[in-house]
């Protein structure tokens, strides 16, 4: 098996997972939010640990959002500039954004894994009692990936491989 066909089956794998992570995640997050509706207007009370919950989902579906946003290169971006430019500069300026991209992700995963090791070392809990370490793991994690997706669109710019070439 060439290495092309080995990334793009790991490509392939990471796509479907992404997908029903963020379905499951949207899902649980409409399900959550209605029955707490359902129970505070009409049974009235609620579950102390549902707006908790919805919160940290909130920030899991957001990451994974901007994760398989950027996967595709359809991250939301302003590239009026790129529009009008000559064609000979677009692929300068576009790789010189993704550098950019990839560099503030990385900062980002960078000072997060600081919070999380913080986060940690302080033993802040949440959801009655457990460690707000592992719901926040997807903040190093989410801006690792996002990094290192950026840095492959430069480097499938640059040097596509073989079974890139359309």
């Amino acid at each position: 098996m060439s290495i092309g066909r080995l990334f793009k089956r790991l490509d392939r794998l990471g796509r479907c997972v992404e997908d029903v992570l963020l379905a499951t995640l949207l899902t649980t997050m409409i399900l959550l939010a209605g029955w707490q509706i359902v129970q505070r207007n009409f049974i009235g009370g609620g579950m102390i640990w549902a707006d908790e919950l919805l919160r940290l989902l909130v920030l899991w579906l957001g990451l994974l959002g901007a994760m398989a946003a950027c996967r595709d290169d359809r991250h939301v971006a302003i590239d009026l500039m790129l529009r009008f430019m000559p064609p000979k500069y677009k692929a300068a300026v576009k790789t010189l954004l993704h550098l950019f991209t990839s560099a503030v992700c990385g900062l980002l995963a960078y000072y997060s894994f600081l919070f999380v090791q913080m986060e940690h070392e302080y033993q802040t809990k949440v959801l009655s009692g457990l460690p707000a370490w592992w719901f926040e793991l997807i903040l190093p994690i989410g801006f690792g990936m996002m990094s290192l997706r950026y840095l492959g669109h430069i480097r499938r710019a640059l040097y596509p491989l073989p079974e890139e070439v359309v």
